[in-house]
């Protein structure tokens, strides 16, 4: 019997970590500007649309996001996200700023299972490899080519004119030839027709060729990874693990709120962090205004600024959230 009940927990434990790798992704938009999603330089959805939801991306995948807009006029979104949870979805509103720029905003979170259902809403599986091109067959084109020529001839004490007429016709890959000869003697009218039939073949490549490199969303994307990126700092690699837990520790001493902040910012301005640490640092304030201040200052020492959103997590309140937003659309 103990071993039906361990081999029953072994089957549900497997179970629920095989369907439990894989998250969502949903971009939207609310005003009716309709967009195509690109994920890692791949087009998920053929159509322009205005709610797009991915399936199956792995968990802690990073991917690179581009917005494409139907309209030409709107400068596209190139974000790059990240999936921190399994079995969780995703939610990003495209919209516009204050400045009337369309952003690319994160939203929230769900479990997969409680996730809302919209019946406007396209759904498309992750794919790795681009949409199938439909390539339009050239338009026939027909060129007619005459050569005319006449010539006088005298017979039998009769003088006429003979015209030659030479007609070329290609139409769409068939030829035709035409030659006619006409004496207006009335003695003689001769006409020799000649018709050919090509056809030709074309075959056509397209290469689609992108420049930059990404996380491909089937590996992790390391912690303390070196990403040049071009701060007031110079930095470019984030702080060893060792030398951040001793300034972490520095800070976390001090018991007033004033001196903590001043000495967080003291070890930031003198090593370079990741959005991790970062956040690490922004939990060992307790006061909401605390948090906000060092998160604003600790942007310009971040090694990879593109997952800086993610620092909105170490808030309580949405509203330090949204002012966050702003600050990092102002830079």
């Amino acid at each position: 019997m103990k071993k039906l009940l361990l081999l029953a927990t072994v089957i549900s434990t497997m179970s629920i970590t095989l369907n439990a790798q894989n998250c969502n992704a949903v971009f939207f938009n609310q005003d009716g500007t309709r967009f195509h999603v690109v994920l890692n330089g791949i087009l998920q959805n053929i159509n322009y649309e205005t709610n797009v939801k991915v399936t199956d991306l792995k968990f802690e995948g990073s991917y690179k996001v581009t917005i494409n807009f139907e309209d030409a006029t709107q400068a596209s979104i190139t974000k790059s996200i990240y999936m921190m949870d399994n079995n969780t979805e995703y939610s990003f509103e495209v919209m516009k700023n204050k400045k009337g720029v369309y952003v690319l905003r994160p939203l929230g979170m769900v479990a997969i299972a409680q996730a809302p259902t919209t019946p406007s809403q396209s759904v498309v599986v992750y794919s790795t490899t681009p949409p199938p091109t439909i390539v339009s067959a050239p338009a026939a084109t027909t060129n007619v080519n005459i050569t005319e020529t006449t010539t006088t001839t005298t017979t039998s004490g009769t003088t006429g004119n003979q015209e030659n007429v030479s007609m070329g016709i290609n139409m769409g890959g068939v030829g035709m030839n035409v030659n006619v000869n006409i004496n207006d003697g009335g003695m003689n009218t001769g006409t020799n027709v000649q018709s050919t039939t090509s056809q030709t073949v074309t075959t056509t490549t397209v290469t689609s060729t992108s420049t930059g490199s990404y996380n491909d969303g089937m590996t992790t994307n390391p912690v303390y990874e070196a990403i040049p990126v071009d701060a007031p700092s110079g930095c470019y690699q984030a702080i060893p693990v060792s030398d951040f837990n001793a300034g972490k520790s520095s800070v976390e001493k001090q018991s007033f709120a004033d001196t903590k902040l001043k000495v967080a910012k003291t070890f930031t301005k003198n090593n370079c962090l990741s959005v991790t640490q970062i956040k690490e640092v922004i939990g060992l304030f307790s006061f909401e205004d605390g948090k906000l201040e060092y998160a604003k200052f600790a942007y310009d020492y971040c090694v990879d600024k593109k997952n800086y959103y993610q620092v909105g997590d170490a808030f309580t309140f949405s509203g330090s959230v949204d002012e966050l937003n702003e600050f990092l659309e102002s830079k």
